[in-house]
């Protein structure tokens, strides 16, 4: 079940590039971030499943009519547990604004971006093994947090934390926090 919900992740990811090489005037992706977290943090619950996650994001060009709630970018990614705990592949919209611009005085920016969206987890929902969380649903709430730094203009580096739970619509809402680092790449 790991491997084809790996599979499926990574050829989404690459036919979304391939339709964005082909399109030719606005790009359809607008960023790919990929980056290493700490799985399972316990910021908002109980540590309990181990590993680091491998995670792979593209945000997408926001429409034009996405402007009347702040032209948010659209994302779609996943993560990857390197322990063969929890992975989950996610959606959502990303808003973003610029704190600090010029801040060494050769161009670089401080920023910052919030996203909301839902997620789909192939971990335990109702029964789990001591050493795995029981999240209630396979669909999940999901949003994060990102403070980073605009090298140049198409590299960023940043600061990273998501949280996914079922917002206790379901009997158990164990929910998992990751937090970690991760490289932009504007196009």
């Amino acid at each position: 079940m790991i491997r084809s919900f790996r599979s499926a992740l990574i050829a989404a990811l690459l036919a979304v590039a391939v339709s964005t090489a082909a399109a030719g005037q606005t790009p359809l992706v607008d960023e790919f971030k990929f980056g290493v977290l700490a799985h399972d943090i316990g910021l908002f619950g109980k540590h309990v499943e181990t590993g680091s996650d491998i995670n792979l994001e593209m945000l997408f060009t926001p429409p034009e009519f996405f402007r009347a709630i702040g032209s948010p970018r659209p994302h779609l990614g996943g993560s990857l547990n390197t322990a063969g705990n929890t992975n989950n592949g996610y959606f959502g919209l990303t808003w973003g604004i610029t704190l600090i611009q010029n801040l060494f005085g050769w161009g670089g920016s401080v920023y910052g971006n919030a996203s909301l969206g839902g997620a789909l987890q192939d971990g335990y929902t109702n029964s789990a093994p001591p050493d795995r969380k029981k999240l209630g649903s396979t669909a999940l709430f999901r949003e994060s947090l990102e403070l980073g730094y605009q090298l140049t203009p198409t590299v960023s580096v940043s600061g990273f934390v998501d949280h996914m739970s079922n917002a206790n619509l379901a009997p158990h809402n164990a929910g998992i926090t990751d937090a970690g680092a991760r490289l932009g790449f504007k196009f």
